[in-house]
């Protein structure tokens, strides 16, 4: 049997939080799927400096913000994105990785969160329709990496959140080479990728909750198929 696949979830468990419930099932059921051996690490964001993620064959930002240490999580983010680490974000990891963008690579170096930051470039804002414990209707680019693992253009997925994307923002961000290809019926942001990247994907939705209803999650699948194409 081939070594186990290598997983780090990056994030700070809380076991009442309805996605990390999901998200150990949603890579079960994906290791099942594509018939492999599978260890997961959840790794809190305060022991970041401690660890050695190169060691990693994907990494996994899950939802959970304000995270212990935000700065950490940027870094694992940034480092994922230069290093062609395959990278998930779902929920908060979609919002960091979208400032973390914002910062290094569009040069806002005062892309700031407002849940968390009280001035700078609000780049993630409330949402004008809290979707904590909501589910809504998602469209897909045609030919993206969110419609190519799903194999359709749209989906209903869940969420757990009060913040996204400002719309103020969103043609800047799209415009270059991390491409908005997920969005409400409303035509706001829920997720972006990197093209060129093997695997670099952030969803505002969860789509780790379909494990809860004993469905399999597309997007964790093609993480992890990315992950094992570059082993």
């Amino acid at each position: 049997m081939s070594s186990p696949l290598r997983l780090s979830l990056v994030g700070d468990y809380r076991a009442d939080a309805v996605a990390h419930q999901a998200i150990p099932l949603a890579i079960e059921r994906a290791g099942r799927w594509l018939n492999i051996p599978v260890a997961a690490d959840w790794i809190a964001t305060d022991q970041l400096n401690e660890t050695d993620l190169t060691r990693s064959d994907a990494v996994w930002v899950v939802p959970g913000s304000p995270y212990r240490n935000d700065e950490g999580v940027f870094d694992t983010l940034r480092w994922a994105r230069e290093t062609g680490k395959p990278l998930l974000g779902s929920c908060g990891g979609f919002q960091y990785a979208v400032i973390e963008y914002a910062r290094n690579v569009l040069g806002w170096h005062d892309a700031s969160h407002a849940e968390t930051d009280t001035g700078g470039r609000r780049v993630i804002a409330p949402l004008s329709c809290s979707l904590v414990e909501q589910r809504g209707r998602v469209r897909f680019e045609a030919g993206s990496r969110i419609a190519q693992a799903y194999g359709t253009l749209e989906s209903d997925e869940g969420y757990h959140c009060n913040f996204g994307v400002n719309p103020e923002f969103s043609d800047a961000l799209g415009d270059n080479t991390l491409r908005i290809t997920a969005w409400d019926e409303a035509g706001d942001v829920r997720g972006v990728e990197l093209p060129a990247h093997p695997f670099y994907v952030a969803t505002l939705f969860q789509s780790e909750r379909a494990a809860l209803q004993e469905k399999d999650s597309p997007l964790v699948i093609a993480w992890m198929q990315a992950a094992l194409a570059q082993r």
